[in-house]
């Protein structure tokens, strides 16, 4: 009778521990935070596990490391230019560090190319991975050496080792079965004393292979800054990132030490080992993320911002990316000149591409029609007179904003006979763009004409459609312009959507006319630029412009005093 009254109590107060666990559970949301939490909240007790495990021999280690990575690196192949230089860099500074490792293992660096990945780790047997996006935060070769050491050290400490085997003990791993271990147990991090021991001797080994310590420093003050901004304001850190990445980093944040502890740590062992002050680094391949940024920056209409990312880029190493970038955002901001200088950096990189000149072209005739010509020219001699195919009609239409047409009628002429004579590409495009340079010099009735004439020739053209629309908007034919734009199918065009404002502002619908400026605007910011307009399109235009420009601001201000 006791022990069943002994074996109720016991049944009695399962169930009771059952039913609180089942009020008290906590729903995680699915994604990747919640493998980082699930590794970081066990890593104490992984580490509390009784038995001491006997060592895995070097090759079975490396075995595993090369399974795991077989696997894992399967999503990353690519074959980009930029992405073949950042990855071959990497291997050339780990390589260095690799020869100061206490274990001569075939260690191997890799780069991940995605901008999310905030994070380093490594594998067992020798794989060490950097992602872009904690590479991209970088600008010297020291804090990449101090992170590449880093993960050199839980390697060369057995830590990933010891890592596999206590999952191998807690889930009976037979061997052969390590692909089904989660990558995420590896870029997670380890106990605070494994992390701390890592800073420590990946530092000292930098400092081994030649590298300053600060670097180790800066990098953390630049994971302090994330830290900071992101998990102590719990705001999102300057650069934008998706869920995944702030994922990432908070799962970091909570399974590393403190930024702060491990700078402490750092500036103690300067203090003590009496290491010299040695000049940092630049990091080699950082101009490829300050373009990239800029180009980010530009295509969120942030002109201002992407000009100085791009001039950063430059300062490293002068690359055809971010001097396109430079170039297109002085333009959208109306500063032809500079602009145009930028161009011709940019065709004096060599292999001129045609679109660029014609860029080159324009930015110069709207910075100062009457030198236009003669510094394209100056170009063209520069390149040892051997003109680009196809610049004949850009010169051309720089002659005629100098007050000399007959080029232009010369380059007319040849496209019209050229289009009876057979069908070629060329003759449609040249008259549609010397119908944009007369459209420039203020001759509408020649524009007017030659746009008719590529129309004619290629009628499902929709930039061919747009000019013949701005042309009859100067000229007031409003029905004619409406039915250009309405051979428009791109709803995306920002120039259909201001054409259509100013046919509007023109018939008197005010209303619309400014709902089409606002939707204009907000897809191209350039619009609500004076100069940038009154520059590239007619006086009827830009007046009307900026007329309706005045009208959307007095009517907030009216909003706003109402309010």
């Amino acid at each position: 009778m006791k022990r069943w009254f002994i074996l109720a109590i016991v049944l009695l107060l399962g169930g009771a521990a059952i039913f609180w666990s089942e009020r008290r559970k906590v729903d995680v949301p699915a994604g990747p935070a919640a493998v980082l939490y699930l590794i970081a909240d066990t890593e104490q007790e992984l580490t509390r596990m009784p038995a001491r495990f006997t060592r895995m021999s070097d090759a079975d280690e490396i075995a595993i490391g090369n399974q795991i990575a077989r696997s894992y690196e399967r999503g990353y192949q690519d074959n980009d230019p930029e992405h073949t230089e950042v990855r071959r860099y990497v291997e050339t500074v780990g390589a260095r560090l690799a020869t100061h490792a206490h274990r001569k293992l075939p260690y191997k660096f890799h780069y991940l190319p995605d901008p999310w990945m905030i994070n380093a780790f490594a594998l067992p047997g020798g794989h060490v991975y950097i992602g872009e996006g904690l590479l991209s935060v970088m600008d010297s070769e020291d804090e990449l050496a101090a992170v590449l050491g880093h993960e050199i050290e839980h390697i060369d400490h057995y830590h990933c080792a010891e890592r596999v085997q206590q999952e191998q003990a807690l889930h009976q791993i037979p061997l052969g079965g390590f692909l089904s271990l989660p990558i995420e147990l590896f870029e997670a991090g380890y106990s605070k004393n494994q992390e701390l021991e890592a800073d420590r001797e990946g530092t000292r080994l930098s400092v081994e292979a030649g590298y300053s310590p600060n670097g180790a420093i800066r990098m953390f003050e630049t994971f302090e800054a994330l830290y900071q901004e992101y998990h102590v304001k719990s705001k999102t850190p300057q650069q934008e990132l998706t869920q995944t990445a702030l994922d990432t980093l908070e799962g970091y944040f909570r399974s590393h030490p403190l930024p702060s502890e491990r700078i402490a740590q750092i500036q103690r062992m300067i203090a003590d080992e009496r290491w010299q002050a040695v000049p940092e680094r630049n990091l080699q391949v950082a101009y490829i993320f300050w373009a990239h940024r800029a180009e980010n920056a530009f295509s969120e209409h942030r002109y201002e911002k992407a000009a100085q990312l791009a001039e950063r880029s430059l300062k490293v190493k002068p690359n055809r990316n971010a001097l396109q970038i430079v170039a297109q955002a002085e333009f959208a901001q109306a500063h032809f000149e500079t602009a145009a200088r930028h161009y011709r950096q940019l065709l004096d990189l060599g292999d001129p591409q045609i679109k660029d000149a014609r860029s080159f072209a324009i930015a110069l005739a709207l910075s100062d029609r009457r030198t236009a010509i003669a510094q394209f020219q100056q170009w063209m001699n520069a390149i040892n007179g051997v003109e680009p195919k196809g610049l004949e009609v850009s010169l051309a239409g720089l002659s005629l904003l100098s007050g000399d047409s007959a080029p232009a009628k010369r380059q007319a002429a040849l496209a019209q006979r050229d289009a009876q004579i057979n069908s070629s590409a060329w003759a449609p495009e040249a008259l549609a763009e010397l119908a944009w340079w007369y459209y420039l010099s203020g001759d509408y009735t020649s524009a007017h004409d030659l746009i008719h004439d590529a129309i004619e020739l290629r009628p499902s053209e929709e930039h061919f459609a747009m000019l013949q629309a701005w042309i009859d908007l100067q000229q007031r034919h409003l029905a004619e312009a409406s039915k250009s734009l309405s051979d428009i199918q791109n709803a995306s065009l920002s120039e259909k959507d201001m054409a259509q404002a100013v046919m509007f502002w023109q018939e008197q619908y005010i209303d619309q006319a400014l709902a089409r400026f606002e939707i204009a605007a907000i897809s191209q910011p350039e619009w609500r630029n004076p100069v940038w307009v009154r520059a590239l399109y007619s006086p009827l235009v830009a007046e009307s412009v900026e007329q309706m420009q005045r009208e959307t601001e007095h009517r907030k201000k009216k909003t706003v005093a109402l309010r």
